[in-house]
């Protein structure tokens, strides 16, 4: 049996590679700071430089006669490292630590004495009292007579409190996530962008081209079942086309030997209404058509000026006797296709003309948005069929004329090609009578 290979590259692997990442940066990052700030904040004593200047101390004391000690202890002192000798230990002052004893740093001063006896005692600033000006770094050292000298150095004033380190490497933390996050989502993130950007763009454009499948498993298996989808679409389209054109073709030629036919009726009454009805059956198949074609469809995106494109359609109106308002930017662009948005503003307008009066264009650019209000005054339409009548072959008018009510494909064909662009047509009636057409179109 062939064992199925499992792919590497899958969002779940590049989830879990993230956390991993992200998690194994800031425990690093967080390691170098504790080592760093260590020494830089309140470093302990061991990393002081300290050690070192009490065990060359300590040799030349000891070696003194008892007389000179005291005098050679002030001596050896600088104004940040003060040396004190005392012939008993409870002559120093010192807090009161639940542990002074200098486990580290006994083990390196006697090394560094060459005595494994060497009682030693350390004392850091975190031991004395809170707001104590005697804050210090304190270390005792016993000589072999058993007197004690007493090395002290300042706190130092720029350390940090236990608040800032938590903090800090708080702060560290979300550094280290977020930096992993943005760095490993890119890799998730810009795949997808790209399979949005080429879906919008197939949307607005028929003959786009396929998506290149890159990215994790499972964004490469959803680019090529999109692409599947894409050309299956096409295929559709071209079936339905050639369906439509044999549909066109066999049903106009009995339509045309029924209007020769009908020129033999002798009674004029009933001769007009065949010719009435044959009429009526030529226009529904071509107004059928024409809302089935994909000439609009397969119509290229390109950016042009919608403007001027409003304006073109109100010197249409104008040449025809008919005044049409416009009010709105100029030099406004707008990426789509402009015959066929051109389409869908005439079934508007011609319905503001034919059923209204005082047609006008409003056009508006909000961020993101471009609105295109068509307004009359005129019945307006119940509002209970305000989205009834956008379905296929619906009329408000009872009549089968069509010099007045149509075929009822008007309203479906402007909202079919106002969201093939990405937007959204709605109509609402306007106070004090009129209808509003608004087409909401993304920018």
């Amino acid at each position: 049996m062939k064992r199925r290979v499992r792919p590497r590259d899958t969002i779940v692997r590049w989830i879990a590679l993230t956390i991993a990442l992200a998690m194994l940066v800031s425990l690093a990052l967080n390691a170098l700071f504790i080592e760093v700030a260590g020494v830089w904040a309140k470093p302990p004593l061991t990393q002081t430089g300290l050690l070192e200047q009490v065990a060359g101390v300590v040799r030349v004391i000891e070696a003194a006669p008892g007389e000179l000690r005291p005098r050679l202890a002030d001596a050896a002192g600088n104004p940040l490292f003060a040396v004190e000798w005392q012939a008993r230990r409870d002559a120093i002052a010192t807090p009161a630590a639940d542990d002074p004893v200098f486990h580290d740093g006994t083990r390196t001063m006697r090394r560094l004495l060459g005595d494994p006896q060497r009682r030693v005692e350390a004392f850091e600033p975190d031991d004395f009292p809170d707001g104590s000006s005697a804050r210090r770094y304190l270390m005792l050292v016993q000589l072999q007579d058993a007197s004690w000298l007493a090395f002290t150095t300042p706190a130092r004033s720029w350390g940090l409190n236990a608040t800032a380190r938590a903090l800090v490497i708080i702060g560290l933390a979300l550094i280290a996530a977020l930096s992993v996050a943005a760095i490993a989502t890119r890799r998730l993130a810009t795949p997808l962008l790209s399979f949005a950007k080429a879906a919008r763009r197939f949307g607005g454009d028929f003959h786009a081209p396929p998506i290149e499948a890159v990215g994790p498993h499972e964004i490469r298996q959803a680019i090529l079942a999109f692409n599947a989808m894409q050309a299956q679409i096409r295929h559709f389209v071209v079936d339905r086309t050639q369906m439509l054109a044999a549909i066109s073709h066999d049903l106009r030629a009995p339509l045309t030997r029924m209007r020769l036919r009908g020129e033999f009726i002798d009674d004029p009454e009933q001769q007009h209404k065949l010719f009435r009805d044959v009429d009526e059956m030529q226009a529904m198949i071509n107004a059928a058509l024409e809302f089935f074609r994909d000439d609009a469809r397969l119509e290229q995106a390109t950016p042009f000026d919608l403007s001027e494109l409003l304006l073109t359609l109100v010197d249409d109106y104008r040449d025809q006797g008919i005044e049409v308002a416009f009010t709105g930017p100029s030099g406004l662009v707008y990426r789509g296709r402009p015959l066929g948005l051109k389409r869908a503003l005439t079934n508007l307008l011609e319905n503001a003309v034919k059923y209204a009066r005082e047609p006008s264009i409003d056009l508006q650019a909000l961020p993101g948005t471009l609105l295109i209000r068509i307004e009359d005054r005129g019945p307006g339409i119940d509002e209970q069929q305000l989205e009834a009548v956008f379905a296929p072959f619906y009329r408000l008018e009872a009549s089968r004329n069509k010099a007045t009510g149509g075929v009822g494909l008007g309203l479906s064909a402007a909202r079919a090609i106002v969201r093939e662009h990405g937007g959204e047509l709605r109509l609402n009636n306007r106070p004090g009578g009129g209808l509003q057409a608004c087409i909401e179109l993304q920018a």
